[in-house]
């Protein structure tokens, strides 16, 4: 019942506070494959993956069975990202993408998969982002009379508060696979529980969708490529796996799974599609 009242909460709230903004129209379908390099993607498995697994949690916690919960977990996950792709089907703006259902099936498959094989999660989704501070000099309008810059434009894209830019800046954010190695070894071998590698996917210089250019008070904005060309990045870092600190405590044990769904701050290794590499010594 509580599920149940906190959907459809949820879902007036977001058709109520954002999709009413925007003209309506006849379901319909886009193929926005090409946007954000793929950022958004990244973002709907991790999404996907997290509510399967909280809600599996959920599940179990009410004492429902494992083969049960499972499922439960997973058709909550696809039930509150598939709503969202609805909801986008019938905006003039959006549309149904198959892809972002593609990758919302496929965070609930992993999850699914490692609970029935392993009966545990030993590769997490996680995301990490730091706001970002986007420079104030001028950008002219291709006809030249008019400007903007790349703080003004973030702003209206992104937002301007750090839990706006928290879920929609592309170009701070990074999606993790977390790995715990310690689940993979021999009960032998002494590892620490806790201790997990993640890679990491990220891209920089998004300032549009499918490109650089964009539309301001009716006049074109564009950036060079060779200035701000979009590219990909991949991380190597050290994290925790915040389960498996050993707790007999109730509520801290769920404050830490809780915590779970971000990287922990640490030094990571990026390879980009510019041919750099470079080493961070603390990247979130």
């Amino acid at each position: 019942m509580t599920g149940t009242v906190a959907y459809t909460g949820t879902m007036i709230g977001l058709n109520e506070l954002w999709y009413k903004q925007y003209p309506r129209g006849k379901f319909h379908f886009f193929d926005d494959w090409k946007e954000w390099n793929q950022m958004d993607k990244a973002g709907h498995l991790f999404s996907t993956y997290f509510e399967s697994v909280y809600a599996y949690k959920g599940a179990k916690w009410a004492g429902i069975k494992e083969n049960d919960a499972i499922w439960i977990g997973a058709g909550v996950g696809l039930l509150l990202q598939t709503s969202i792709e609805v909801l986008d089907g019938f905006s003039t703006n959006w549309g149904y993408s198959v892809p972002d259902f593609a990758f919302n099936a496929l965070g609930t498959a992993t999850f699914v998969i490692q609970q029935k094989a392993w009966r545990e999660q030993r590769i997490s989704f996680k995301v990490s982002a730091t706001k970002r501070a986007y420079s104030d000099d001028i950008i002219y309008s291709e006809n030249g009379e008019f400007t903007s810059s790349l703080a003004r434009r973030t702003e209206d894209l992104y937002g301007a508060h750090l839990a706006e830019t928290f879920l929609k800046d592309y170009n701070a954010q990074t999606i993790w696979a977390s790995i715990n190695i310690n689940s993979f070894l021999n009960e032998e071998v002494r590892f620490p529980k806790w201790l997990n590698i993640a890679v990491g996917y990220g891209a920089e210089n998004m300032f549009g969708g499918f490109g650089n250019t964009w539309e301001e008070n009716d006049q074109t904005f564009s950036l060079l490529e060779e200035a701000y060309p979009r590219y990909r990045q991949f991380y190597f870092s050290p994290d925790v796996d915040f389960t498996r600190i050993p707790t007999k405590k109730p509520l801290i044990k769920t404050l830490l799974s809780v915590l779970n769904i971000f990287k922990f701050p640490a030094p990571a290794l990026e390879i980009n599609t510019e041919g750099k590499v470079k080493i961070h010594a603390l990247h979130y």
